[in-house]
């Protein structure tokens, strides 16, 4: 049955409603408008699975180079900001993606299991095992430890970054541009990386920021050195992703699975579920909720048309509660049979990088949260949301261990 409303869908990327989990507005974008044009920031969004699918791999129509959230695009041009991966369209994307793509195999991955469960180990070493904040005290610090030690970061500098990366990404409801506090952060975060690039050029170590220095890269006018401001970019990208991804699928495993405690018994009992429920806990609430393309040419969808040079949100936290592809899309099932690519780690030729390391983070850290909190309640007075760019997910999840005994 369809349901008719008075006014016309509104989506609006800077309210309430997108930073508190707009699941409602997605269902009325897909029925009502799957063309939706904003008029007050003049981008167009794609909502269902059949049309952000294919749009996410098709990089000739929908082009990366203006940035990937709306703040880019809206935001004066900064001649100061690093080349980004995620900004590239081929050919310079292909070149810049084969030097780190080495790096992020599932073999690469799988060697680095026992570096993760170490940084997990000494999170938990300090946590009061009767009550704790699961994203604060638990899953906000060791992804960003993971992803800092990879990158060569000192182990005294790797919670700093976590902290202005947070800020970085804040966002104030109703407002476009990010808060001078986000810029500073920002701007210290390019500081910092662009120094340890120098260093590690200068002093080589066993690090990723140090090979990246040495590598040889074939351009159209011969083969030369990374620049270091093309590796400052990196650093910055993959530190930002690899330690946001985590923390925000952690933190709605946390809330997700205390609303459906019949699934948390179902994957204690079996813990061989982890792989499968990791990615419907990546379905069911995406960490990063849209990705902002440029038009090349005029697009006609559903009878409407998106002129050519226009911003093209893809909305992949629509996409996958999509019910046109998906049985029952707001039913959270660790046993749902998948369906094709889960894009909300990206597709195609911008597909995760670090999806094969955030997936064995996120199965090594749900199987200790199942000896750690094999049950849970959460204080859900304590419950608070983050308010961020593209990224949804939780600040705060303060839970209270009401059992210690396996099943």
């Amino acid at each position: 049955m369809t349901v008719r409303f008075a006014e016309p869908v509104q989506f609006d990327p800077y309210s309430d409603d997108f930073f508190n989990a707009p699941y409602d507005t997605y269902r009325r974008l897909r029925d009502e408008a799957p063309v939706y044009h904003n008029e007050k920031y003049g981008f167009w969004a794609l909502s269902r699975y059949q049309d952000v699918e294919p749009a996410l791999k098709d990089f000739d129509t929908y082009s990366s180079a203006r940035g990937v959230t709306l703040d880019m695009y809206l935001a004066e041009p900064d001649p100061a900001q690093p080349p980004m991966i995620i900004m590239m369209d081929p050919p310079e994307h292909t070149v810049m993606r084969k030097l780190v793509n080495k790096v992020f195999t599932p073999r690469a991955v799988a060697a680095l299991a026992p570096m993760i469960r170490e940084k997990i180990a000494d999170v938990v070493a300090d946590l009061d095992r009767t009550a704790f904040d699961v994203v604060a005290e638990f899953g906000a610090l060791f992804p960003v430890e993971v992803i800092t030690t990879m990158l060569g970061v000192p182990p005294d500098h790797r919670q700093q970054i976590r902290r202005w990366l947070d800020k970085q990404l804040e966002r104030h409801t109703g407002d476009v541009h990010v808060p001078p506090e986000g810029v500073e952060a920002a701007q210290a975060i390019g500081a910092y990386y662009y120094e340890l690039v120098c260093e590690r050029r200068a002093n080589p170590q066993d690090d990723m920021i140090s090979r990246l220095t040495q590598v040889d890269v074939s351009r159209d006018d011969g083969v030369a050195k990374l620049s270091d401001l093309e590796i400052t970019a990196f650093a910055m990208m993959l530190g930002g992703a690899g330690a946001e991804t985590v923390v925000k699928l952690i933190g709605n495993a946390a809330v997700t699975f205390a609303a459906h405690p019949d699934q948390w018994r179902k994957l204690r009992e079996d813990r061989s579920k982890i792989p499968a429920a990791f990615e419907e806990l990546l379905r069911y609430e995406a960490p990063s909720q849209y990705q902002l393309r440029y038009s090349t040419g005029d697009v006609t969808l559903h009878g409407t048309t998106i002129p050519a040079a226009s911003m093209v949100m893809l909305i992949n936290g629509s996409a996958t509660r999509d019910e046109r592809v998906f049985t029952d899309p707001d039913r959270f099932d660790i046993d749902r049979i998948p369906f094709g690519h889960n894009i909300n780690f990206g597709y195609g030729i911008h597909s995760c990088l670090g999806a094969a390391l955030a997936r064995m983070e996120g199965h090594i850290a749900l199987d200790v949260m199942l000896d750690l909190m094999p049950e849970y309640e959460v204080d859900t007075a304590g419950l608070r949301r983050v308010a961020m760019a593209n990224v949804a997910g939780w600040a705060n999840v303060p839970i209270r261990v009401t059992s210690t005994g396996a099943s």
